[in-house]
C-alpha cells in the first residue's frame, strides 16, 4: 500500500497548524514539534527553526500576545504568531501590518505584571511570594528569554579545551563558563548530534544549573550512589564522571522509557559504574538490597518544573494549583522512601527545578520534622545545607537542593 504524503503547506499554514496543536496543551510542546516535523519531512531546516522559535516565543509570551491580539481579525494562532519577532519574515497583509504597528505603540509597562510577564495569576502570586525581595520583575523578565545552550564536558574522555577546539573546527561558537569546571556555553542552535565529538561521548547537553547540582551532591570515588529519580540519565552520567567511573551508581526510575534513553548515552560516555534499575514505586522491594548501604542518595524529585520555564514555557499553562498540592505529597513520599537507603555517615540530597517554596523548603522542613534523630543538615555544603539557583541571578535553570548527613552509629 502506498502511504499518502501530507499536503505541502506554506510556511504560514504550517505555523498556524502547528501552533493550534501546541496551544491545545494535550502534549508537551517539544513532543508536538517532533511529531509535526515527522509528518512534514519536506520542511527545511531553516523553516523548522522559524517554526520552533515562533512557537516557543508565543508560549513564553502567550498571555501578553493574547491581550494584544484582540485588536485584529483572523485566527488567534496567526495573530499570536505575527506578534512574535521570531516570525518577522512571515508575509502579512496591509491590515495586519497596520494592526502590528498599533500593537507596538501599546505601553506595556502600564499593564499588570502578570499580564506583562505572561504568567497565570495564581503562579505569579506564588512566585512573587517566594522570590527574593525586589526580584520578581527581574525573574519574570528572565523567564521570557530563551534558555542558553550549555554542554557538560565528559571528563572521562575529554576536557574543556579539547571540546572548544572541536566545536571551533566545526564552525560553532562557544565559550567556557567562568568558575565552572565542565561547562561550555554554545551560541545559536547548531546540530551538535552530528559532530564526531558528540558521537565519541566528549560532551552532553546539560544546563549549567544541573551541573552545579551534581557538584553540590558531592559524590566521591569508590562510593555507592543511588540516583533515585534518574530519568534519562543526565545527572547520573555527571555523577559517574565525577567519580571517575569508580564505585557503583544505581540509576532508578519508575519509567522504563526514560531509562531506555539512558543506554545509548551511557555507551557513549564510557562510564562503567552505572547500573540502571527500573522500579515500580519508591517502595519497590528491589530497593531492599540497597537499604542502609548508600554513601549518597540523590532525589531529583518530580516537580512543577517552574525553574525551567525558559526552555519549557508550556509548563506554566499546563499546571494548576491542584497539581502543586499533589506534587508536594509525592515529593515527600519519595524523599522519605529514599532516606532508608542511606547508610550511617552517608548523605541524602533532595532537589527540584521548581521556584516554589512549597516544593522546596516546605518539603525539606517536613522531612526535618519527621525524619527522627540521626539526621542533620550538612552545613559543609553551604549555609543551612541548601543550594539555591535563580535564573535572573545565575543565568541557569532555577534549582533548589538541600543536603542532609545521617549520623554515624
Amino acid at each position: 500500500m502506498v502511504r499518502r504524503q501530507p499536503a505541502r503547506l506554506s510556511l504560514g499554514q504550517a505555523l498556524e497548524t502547528l501552533l493550534e496543536r501546541i496551544l491545545g496543551f494535550e502534549h508537551p510542546a517539544d513532543a508536538q514539534l517532533s511529531r509535526f516535523f515527522r509528518e512534514h519531512p519536506g520542511i527545511g531546516r531553516r523553516d523548522r527553526g522559524l517554526l520552533a522559535d515562533t512557537c516557543f516565543d508565543v508560549l513564553r509570551n502567550r498571555r501578553l500576545y493574547a491581550h494584544l491580539a484582540q485588536g485584529a481579525g483572523g485566527s488567534l494562532a496567526r495573530r499570536l504568531a505575527l506578534l512574535s519577532p521570531a516570525a518577522a519574515r512571515l508575509p502579512r497583509s496591509e491590515e495586519e501590518t497596520a494592526w502590528l504597528a498599533r500593537s507596538a505603540r501599546v505601553d506595556r509597562a502600564s499593564l499588570p505584571a502578570p499580564l506583562r510577564l505572561s504568567l497565570p495569576d495564581w503562579l505569579a502570586e506564588r512566585i512573587e511570594r517566594d522570590v527574593p525581595a525586589g526580584e520578581f520583575e527581574a525573574l519574570g523578565a528572565s523567564l521570557l528569554e530563551p534558555a542558553p545552550l550549555d554542554l557538560r564536558v565528559n571528563e572521562l574522555k575529554a576536557d574543556v579545551p579539547a571540546v572548544l577546539a572541536a566545536l571551533a573546527a566545526a564552525g560553532i561558537e562557544a565559550q567556557a563558563l567562568a568558575g565552572e569546571a565542565t561547562a561550555v556555553r554554545v551560541t545559536g542552535k547548531p546540530a551538535l548530534e552530528k559532530l564526531p565529538a558528540f558521537a565519541d561521548g566528549w560532551f552532553e547537553v546539560q544546563d549549567v544549573g544541573s551541573q552545579r547540582l551534581c557538584r553540590f551532591a558531592a559524590p566521591r570515588r569508590g562510593q555507592i550512589v543511588v540516583d533515585f529519580c534518574a530519568g534519562a540519565g543526565g545527572k547520573t552520567l555527571a555523577l559517574a564522571a565525577t567519580m571517575r567511573s569508580t564505585g557503583q551508581i544505581y540509576a532508578c526510575d519508575v519509567a522504563p522509557r526514560r531509562l531506555a534513553r539512558m543506554r545509548p548515552r551511557l555507551a557513549r560516555s564510557g562510564a562503567s559504574n552505572v547500573q540502571p534499575l527500573g522500579i515500580d514505586t519508591e517502595r519497590d522491594r528491589r530497593l531492599d538490597r540497597l537499604a542502609g548501604r548508600a554513601d549518597l542518595v540523590l532525589v531529583d524529585a518530580p516537580c512543577s518544573g517552574t525553574g525551567t520555564l525558559r526552555r519549557n514555557p508550556d509548563l506554566k499553562w499546563r499546571i494548576a494549583p491542584g497539581d502543586i498540592e499533589r506534587l508536594v505529597q509525592q515529593q515527600y513520599d519519595i524523599l522519605a522512601a529514599a532516606a532508608r537507603l542511606v547508610k550511617p555517615g552517608g548523605a541524602l540530597v533532595y532537589a527540584t527545578c521548581s521556584l516554589l517554596d512549597e516544593e522546596n523548603a516546605g518539603v525539606a522542613s517536613r522531612f526535618d520534622a519527621t525524619a527522627g534523630a540521626g539526621w542533620s543538615r550538612d552545613e559543609s555544603a553551604g549555609e543551612t545545607g541548601v543550594m539555591r539557583l535563580w535564573p535572573q541571578r545565575d543565568d541557569s535553570d532555577g534549582f533548589f537542593a538541600v543536603r542532609w548527613r545521617r549520623e554515624p552509629k
